[in-house]
């Protein structure tokens, strides 16, 4: 079990023109963070949008964070340097998941995990979310490659929504900048 210290979570979502789905993502954030009892804030580090997405993120409540190292790994970086809470959580800014989910995520870290990574094989996938070549062979297949080189214990190695203490964010010493950033994350947590 995780010590009892009040916790306080961090979502951060990098955003690069995301206006249409940008409030949807934030306001299912905000509502997770409530779900699960903490204090909380939400948090978009923009690469650089051209379209109204800054606007649309301090609208909607979120702190924004302009990061101008371009890629999806510089971002994410970009944002949990800025982050308050001692929880962090990522995902995508297009509203492909489903935050509301947060408190599953964080029962877990309860349990005693430090590095939790969502499924998004399991329960009730809309049919327009996932083509079913990714659903069926592409992201099982490497999900496996992943779990045969590194045994991260990892159902999903694709789902970019996950939950894991600043403390280990720090010690995976992440460097990837692009989106490779994701399975970098994965490799090293299993560390």
């Amino acid at each position: 079990m995780q010590n009892s210290k009040k916790h306080s979570i961090s979502v951060v979502l990098p955003c690069l023109n995301e206006e249409e789905t940008l409030g949807a993502s934030i306001a299912k954030a905000k509502e997770g963070i409530t779900k699960t009892g903490l204090d909380g804030e939400v948090i978009i580090a923009d690469n650089g949008s051209q379209d109204h997405s800054v606007k649309v993120a301090k609208n909607a409540g979120a702190r924004v964070i302009e990061v101008m190292r371009r890629g999806y790994g510089a971002a994410l970086m970009g944002g949990f340097a800025a982050a308050k809470g001692d929880l962090l959580v990522m995902g995508d800014a297009d509203d492909t998941y489903d935050f509301r989910e947060i408190p599953l995520l964080y029962q877990k870290y309860l349990e005693g995990y430090d590095f939790v990574s969502g499924n998004r094989l399991q329960g009730n996938i809309d049919p327009k979310a996932m083509p079913f070549i990714h659903r069926y062979v592409g992201v099982p297949i490497l999900t496996l490659a992943l779990n045969l080189f590194f045994w991260t214990g990892i159902w999903d190695g694709h789902c970019g929504m996950r939950l894991f203490s600043k403390k280990a964010y720090h010690l995976m010493h992440l460097t990837s900048l692009g989106m490779e950033f994701a399975s970098e994350m994965l490799m090293k947590a299993k560390m």
